[in-house]
């Protein structure tokens, strides 16, 4: 007898973010290696015991491209050639290659003003009034079609009886009206936060991860 399917949803930026502080000698990017180990633990959960895997699905935004001038010397700046653009293009060329995987990609658009002021820089420019420099700054990027994408990746599972249950790794309150909906659809829904503790995800999840379970 055939065994019910899951999938599993990576919010691309959160997992990321959350997988740097955990990292055991200091590095800088996330590689498609840490994504698969974080796929793997997941796959492991005795909640899945019952369930065959139909897909990972991974949830981000492309990095910016263009060109800008530094905000206090104006010098010139390629957003291509940032160690963050190609640390992004790295992630994504080698991650679309690892089975059963599948890439879902937004965009990052740069606003009109281009830079914000850092918080950090605010607050001591606040205690200690100086001269602005360009490190005071930073890109003011919006992410694009990312959240869309996931809610009705979710939405299409669901309503097509492709899965049973989905395993969606997010701190983002944004996503409760969806659980909500594919549970009504019958579809179980297991969060994983990476320790964020957002208490309405857990509430609106079938199954909250601990964070000791889900990662080492």
């Amino acid at each position: 007898m055939q065994r019910s399917l899951y999938a599993i949803l990576l919010d691309g930026g959160f997992v990321t973010k959350k997988l740097r502080p955990s990292f055991a000698a200091p590095k800088e990017h996330t590689t498609a290696e840490d994504i698969v180990a974080l796929c793997e633990r997941l796959k492991a959960l005795p909640h899945l015991a019952e369930y065959e895997l139909l897909r990972i699905y991974y949830y981000d935004a492309m990095p910016a491209t263009g060109t800008a001038n530094l905000p206090v010397t104006q010098t010139f700046f390629d957003l291509s050639q940032t160690d963050r653009f190609k640390a992004g293009q790295s992630l994504y060329s080698q991650l679309v290659l690892k089975p059963n995987v599948a890439l879902r990609m937004g965009r990052v658009q740069l606003s009109k003003q281009k830079w914000r002021i850092k918080q950090k820089a605010a607050r001591h420019l606040r205690q200690n009034q100086r001269a602005l420099t360009d490190a005071d700054f930073e890109l003011d990027l919006q992410q694009k079609g990312v959240d869309i994408r996931i809610g009705l990746d979710m939405a299409r599972l669901a309503l097509r009886d492709m899965v049973r249950a989905v395993v969606v790794v997010t701190g983002d309150t944004d996503f409760v009206p969806v659980f909500k909906f594919v549970r009504r659809e019958g579809v179980k829904v297991i969060v994983d936060q990476m320790g964020h503790n957002v208490r309405d995800l857990a509430e609106h999840a079938d199954i909250s991860i601990d964070p000791s379970v889900a990662m080492p």
